[in-house]
This record gives C-alpha cells, structure tokens and sequence, in this order.
C-alpha cells in the first residue's frame, strides 16, 4: 500500500522535476537520515504538528533544496506522508535505473572475487539482459557464488552443495 501511494508522489516529482536525477540524490541523502529510529518517531508522532515536522525536514534539506523539492516537501507534510520519504526516494531510484537501463547487483560468497572476474560476470550479465549491471561484493557463509540483481529479478546461486546433489541425482538415474 505505501508502495503505491510513494509511486504516485514519485511520479509527481519526476514530472515535475527539472533535474530529476539531482532531486534523487538529494531524496537519498534525507532517506538516510530519516531512517533513524529517533527521527522516525519524531515524523510520525502525533504531538508534533505537521508544520513542526515538514519545518525540521526543510531545515535539514538547507540551501541543497530547491524550489521544487521544497514544495514536494511541504506537501508531503501537509498530507501526513514525510514519513514516506524514504519509499519515494526507492521509487524515484528505481525509476532512474530503468531510464539509464543500469542496475545494481551484489555477489555474495566466501572469497572476495577478483576484479577480472567480476568484470566477466557484468560483461555476462550485460549480454543476458542487455542492461549495464555494476556487482557489489558481500561476504557470506554460502559455499559457491549467488549473484543476485533485485531490480530485474535476477537471482544466480552455484553452490557445493547442490552441485553434490545434482551429481549424486544424475549418478542415481544413470544406473
């Protein structure tokens, strides 16, 4: 339900926006912020009048707002919704990411990957789908590799195990 209300508010902004990529990046920075748990409570707390809470955002924002993303705000405060901030900026990220047609993925395994290597998965993934994915590394307790890039619904997983069952499987049915 939130999703849908932040997409409405998200594509309001982007229309009109005149530099939506630079509103983005200011939406991220206050996502960051917001997601205190203490400024969280203060944006959705019922003592604190809503001009209270969108004056504490506008504060926050300073001189980097313009009059746009100040007008979103106020709006957003007027209708009880700053604490959406967060879930627009994901929505108004999402949609750059289409218009760019570049996403984010994460490699999770054991070992760090060389940079070659991971080269090679982006320049796979790039063919597979025709968009420009840039992989992150994480470290994880899987035996293998999972590649995973949310945005597109991509999910990779190569690991020891599965290897092992497939192997013993195909063994089985080939007696």
């Amino acid at each position: 339900m939130e999703e849908r209300i932040a997409r409405r508010y998200a594509q309001a902004l982007s229309s009109v926006s005149k530099d939506v990529a630079a509103d983005a990046a200011l939406l991220n920075v206050l996502s960051g912020v917001i997601s205190d748990k203490e400024i969280m409570n203060a944006l959705t707390s019922p003592i604190i009048a809503a001009e209270k809470k969108t004056d504490m955002v506008l504060k926050a924002l300073g001189k980097r707002a313009n009059a746009t993303m100040q007008n979103f705000i106020r709006i957003l405060g007027e209708h009880r919704r700053l604490d959406l901030l967060p879930m627009v900026s994901k929505v108004l990220n999402k949609e750059l990411q289409k218009e760019s047609n570049t996403y984010e993925g994460v490699v999770r395994s054991t070992h760090t990957l060389d940079d070659t290597v991971l080269a090679d998965l982006e320049e796979t993934l790039k063919k597979y789908t025709g968009a420009t994915i840039k992989l992150d590394q994480e470290k994880s307790d899987l035996e293998g590799l999972r590649v995973t890039v949310d945005d597109l619904g991509i999910e990779v997983n190569f690991s020891k195990q599965r290897v092992k069952e497939q192997l013993i499987d195909f063994i089985k049915r080939s007696l």
